[in-house]
């Protein structure tokens, strides 16, 4: 039942009120009441860690920071509000600027439990139509072509509309970086803040590549990849999310902490397999250490990498080793891929016809949905 509950933050400097509100929820199980909050100015900070699904705000919020001024606040790192006022202070609900619903005193239980129902379920089917997909690229092993499967997977979602940013998720050694040839001092993760983080914060820190996606690098010296934490990768992907449409993450093949959280925050995991033995054997490590997590095995897809080049191995007996079908091929063309990446050039913009390029714009396609491909083709 607790799984289903809404988690709402009420934000109420009247005592009186504040009583009646907990009375009220006291007697349902329908609403999970977090904390009663009276200080406006710690709010916002604090809706980051507890992650409400609903905040309920006394418009005539007194102190430092006013009711007004807090909506704005929860509306820039989008959690959705229900604006508590009085008859002789009408507040129309306004989605644009935060106010997401509107409880006028005096109230009833079934009032403010209807209404924080109603801006719940509005705001999921919102993530619903504009949700950023978060997709993980990973192999258990280096030299299966992970990194440039990931840059030429991000440039093609781009291509077909869909606004995208690319994460080095390989934090130690950063292959991105080597890939595209990034110069030494070029910003990384490690520029953004560590307390906020805020969507203009990007703006001075993603490196556009020219092939028109934006890129989060990771640290330009091994020993620095430590300095980022896991609460960071959280922090950042939740911001990355509210900006763009796909998120896709270069991820390294060890799973370590910060890597397990990449993963965990991913909607699709594209694991790459190639007809090699010692891959297909890291690959079935991985299969139980997922399974071990909880992850369900929807959450993986399995692309096999240079799928015409079997080396003795049949796609029958991989997917027998793997239990399963893989549901992406990609074919190996290795003057296009060596010369593109030689040249820091995307295959798929170098030459989009190309056999390994048609592939890749499939298994986007796929991947990602062919509904919304198809929305984001839309004028």
């Amino acid at each position: 039942m607790a799984t289903d509950q809404i988690r709402l933050l009420v934000v109420e400097d009247v005592q009186q009120v504040a009583q009646y509100i907990r009375g009220l929820l006291n007697s349902q199980t329908q609403i999970k009441l977090l904390e009663v909050m009276t200080d406006g100015s710690k709010v916002a900070a604090h809706a980051q860690q507890l992650r409400p699904d609903v905040v309920l705000v006394d418009y005539l919020l007194q102190g430092r920071t006013k009711g007004p001024a807090l909506i704005e606040q929860l509306h820039a790192i989008g959690i959705p509000v229900i604006a508590l006022t009085v008859p002789q202070n009408p507040v129309a609900p306004n989605a644009a600027k935060g106010i997401h619903g509107v409880l006028s005193m005096p109230f009833t239980g079934y009032d403010l439990v209807s209404r924080v129902q109603a801006v719940h379920s509005d705001a999921q089917a919102a993530d619903q139509i504009g949700a950023a997909r978060v997709i993980s690229i990973y192999a258990p092993k280096g030299g299966v072509g992970r990194t440039t499967i990931a840059f030429n997977f991000a440039v093609a979602s781009s291509q077909i509309g869909l606004r995208t940013v690319l994460v080095d998720g390989s934090l130690q050694f950063g292959d991105m970086r080597s890939l595209l040839r990034v110069p030494g001092d070029a910003p990384s993760i490690l520029d953004l803040p560590t307390d906020r983080i805020q969507e203009s914060d990007l703006a001075d820190v993603l490196w556009r590549d020219p092939s028109g996606i934006d890129i989060l690098l990771a640290p330009p010296r091994v020993e620095m990849a430590e300095m980022v934490t896991v609460r960071d990768i959280d922090k950042i992907l939740s911001l990355l999310r509210r900006v763009y449409a796909v998120v896709v993450i270069d991820m390294a093949a060890t799973l370590s902490d910060v890597t397990l959280q990449f993963l965990d925050v991913s909607d699709t995991i594209l694991e790459i397999v190639t007809f090699d033995s010692t891959t297909i054997q890291n690959t079935l490590a991985v299969v139980d250490a997922f399974r071990s997590i909880g992850y369900p095995p929807s959450k993986v897809r399995y692309l096999v990498n240079r799928a015409d080049s079997s080396g003795g191995i049949s796609a029958d007996d991989l997917s027998r080793v793997l239990g399963r079908v893989p549901e992406h091929t990609v074919v190996s063309d290795g003057r296009l891929v060596i010369q593109s990446n030689n040249e820091g050039v995307p295959f798929v913009l170098a030459n989009p016809q190309a056999p390994v390029s048609q592939d890749v714009m499939r298994v986007v396609t796929q991947v990602l949905g062919a509904g919304r491909v198809a929305a984001a083709g839309r004028p």
